[in-house]
């Protein structure tokens, strides 16, 4: 039956699925192994304390996921694409069995992934494609911590153990936004929470330092989101728009430039100024991004307690996705009034997560 969906793409996810799971070791037994590179050896003791940290401290799912090792030897595991239409913010959607539909679709060869990318640009879409290095199955495989994860250092790689489980405790089909956003956050959280319990102070500063840097390039994205799509909005003729586009995008990318100047590093989006900013560039990032604010001030507003913010979006992914969106996604003032109306109607209904 697999064989039989358009394009086999289902087939080669199953596939490649497959081939990552059967590298598994157990982390234990490759800690133990003589053969062994020290260096990876340290560096798997560390994952194995931040996925004790997971489920002791942030509570997240008690599983198999993150226990094992598996050496994949390419540098990412998935190649995602995502694309927007000419004149368009919002990204295409593809939807699959049980994770639903998502804003992006994901190949485990980079080959198949920048074919299926061209054939995107040759219907005139905005196209933009990047390597993953780590994904989850939502809990219905014992998903691997994998060599792809490792160069990012260990508090990236604890991070993305985090962000993973996350996906595992809670996940709303067809809502990707949400989803990301809410990773992003226990990730975030969980970071801060498991260096503050090692006493690693001075390493929390730095990689806040680099959250609020990585906030000043979304609020850019954001900002120019928000110019594109009223400009795409305007009605204005096809060859006026594509000159009015090519000038947001040019002045995004001077801002880009000075963002990294005045930060005195390289650009994480460097990647995409060398090929040319576009449409699907910005709805990558609003995808991951757009409503972690909503939910950092949700688990705010929650003391800061993760079962009652865990218990919180629940309650959220209940809702029609217009009410998710309204509670987590929208500007600040109207999270907190969203977050008040839900507040009243869920003691009212007597469905208080309390």
């Amino acid at each position: 039956m697999l064989a039989l969906v358009p394009g086999c793409y289902v087939l080669q996810a199953a596939h490649g699925e497959i081939q990552v799971l059967e590298k598994r070791r157990p982390i234990a037994k490759v800690i133990a192994d003589p053969h062994t590179p020290p260096r990876l050896r340290a560096t798997l003791e560390q994952v194995r304390d931040a996925r004790a940290f997971a489920t002791t401290v942030l509570l997240l799912p008690d599983n198999r996921s993150y226990r094992t090792y598996a050496d994949i030897g390419r540098p990412y595991v998935v190649w995602n694409v995502v694309a927007t239409p000419e004149f368009s913010v919002v990204p295409e959607h593809w939807c699959f069995p049980i994770v639903g539909c998502v804003a992006y679709r994901g190949y485990f060869k980079e080959r198949k992934a920048r074919e299926f990318a061209a054939r995107l640009k040759a219907r005139g879409l905005d196209v933009t494609l990047g390597g993953v290095p780590a994904y989850s199955t939502l809990g219905r495989f014992a998903d691997p911590v994998m060599s792809t994860m490792l160069p990012y250092g260990n508090i990236e790689l604890a991070g993305i153990i985090f962000h993973e489980l996350a996906h595992q405790l809670l996940y709303v089909p067809d809502d990707s936004s949400f989803n990301e956003a809410f990773a992003v956050t226990v990730e975030q959280e969980g970071v801060k929470r498991w260096l503050l319990s090692l006493g690693r102070s001075a390493d929390l500063e730095r990689y806040q330092q680099q959250n609020a840097l990585a906030l000043e390039y979304v609020r850019l994205f954001r900002r120019y989101r928000a110019r594109l799509a009223t400009l795409y909005a305007s009605g204005l003729p096809t060859t006026a728009m594509r000159a009015q586009k090519r000038a947001v995008f040019a002045a995004l990318a001077a801002d880009l430039n000075r963002l990294a100047a005045r930060s005195r590093g390289v650009s994480p989006y460097q990647g995409w100024l060398d090929e040319g900013l576009n449409n699907a560039d910005l709805a990558s990032v609003a995808t991951y991004y757009d409503c972690v604010p909503g939910f950092q001030r949700l688990l705010q507003s929650d003391g800061g307690d993760l079962r009652r913010f865990y218990s919180d979006v629940r309650e959220l992914t209940r809702e029609p996705q217009v009410e998710r969106d309204a509670a987590v996604c929208s500007s600040a003032s109207g999270q907190r009034s969203a977050l008040a109306r839900k507040r009243l109607s869920w003691a009212a209904s007597d469905r208080s997560p309390r």
